[in-house]
């Protein structure tokens, strides 16, 4: 489970059996998001986020740095599914703390 950012408290992450499409989850304490991000020709289309199943929501103000942080960073999390899943890399964590431009 390669922890990928950690960015005012949510924890975003793999998990390790992971599968297509390109997504991520967003953690913090106990509560859980995932997003989607959709790739089409190697560009990044599009991104949905959603609750995932059987877990608590994230709260709005996580679920607003889960989106921030997602927006910033969809192509290298793009990059980093690649480099883990297919190239058989290990990822660095990255804490973030300073605001994210939009």
């Amino acid at each position: 489970m390669p922890k990928l950012y950690e960015y005012f408290g949510v924890i975003v992450i793999f998990y390790a059996n992971e599968h297509e499409p390109v997504h991520v989850h967003g953690k913090c304490q106990g509560r859980e998001c995932r997003a989607e991000i959709l790739v089409v020709d190697g560009q990044v289309v599009e991104i949905q986020f959603r609750p995932e199943r059987g877990k608590r929501p994230l709260t709005d103000t996580e679920l607003r740095h889960f989106e921030e942080l997602v927006r910033s960073k969809a192509r290298e999390i793009v990059d980093k599914w690649i480099d883990f899943f297919v190239l058989k890399k290990s990822i660095t964590p990255e804490k973030i703390t300073r605001k994210l431009k939009p």
